[in-house]
């Protein structure tokens, strides 16, 4: 029987299988390099498109406090003009009452008594005055107490004798306005409504 030598066969056949496995890491060398390159610019990429939409957005905020600045310097305006015109319908509507306030005083003093300062802060007034006695102070307290456009009269002080003849005094009462004075505060807008009517 013929003997045939396989091994120079087997070598050649495992010298191929090495150089194909030699290929084969090579190849998954290169593609794993390729991968890892392409994966390193697919992140690169989104990480640059994030800090573009980071940058439009802080923009984008940027520009909404600068608005929301201008809005609350606006209503800080708007809170001064208010409280300014507040003011002026405030005043508006205290130039009548003062006239009614001086034509009751003249209408309450009584007979034998003369004020010698009016003072007024806020809705008091303080009265200074002689009188040619007690009574007279009590007459005058009690026709502030009557009238529409004071009331709540009360004695401070009262002093007998000294360089006046009579008794000196000192007093407050309360500025008021009567129901109807109120009701009619504002003619102008009751005017207004009935011409757009």
């Amino acid at each position: 029987m013929p003997r045939i030598n396989l091994l120079p066969w087997r070598e050649a056949e495992r010298k191929e299988r090495k150089q194909l496995f030699t290929v084969a890491l090579v190849a998954a060398a290169f593609g794993a390099v390729v991968a890892t390159f392409g994966v390193h610019l697919l992140y690169s990429a989104m990480i640059s498109e994030q800090q573009a939409r980071n940058a439009l957005l802080q923009a984008q905020i940027n520009s909404l406090n600068r608005q929301i600045g201008k809005i609350n310097t606006l209503r800080k305006t708007e809170r001064r003009f208010i409280a300014r015109m507040q003011v002026i319908e405030r005043l508006q509507r205290a130039r009548p009452q003062i006239v009614h306030v001086f034509d009751q005083i003249v209408r309450t003093v009584p007979p034998g008594l003369y004020l010698t300062e009016v003072n007024q802060k806020g809705d008091r007034i303080q009265f200074k005055g002689v009188a040619q006695s007690s009574t007279r102070v009590s007459e005058f307290m009690r026709n502030i107490d009557g009238s529409q456009w004071l009331a709540n009269a009360q004695l401070e002080v009262i002093k007998a004798g000294g360089k006046t003849a009579g008794s000196t005094f000192t007093l407050d009462a309360k500025v008021t306005a009567p129901k109807s004075a109120a009701k009619g505060a504002a003619p102008g807008r009751a005017i207004a409504r009935r011409a757009a009517k």
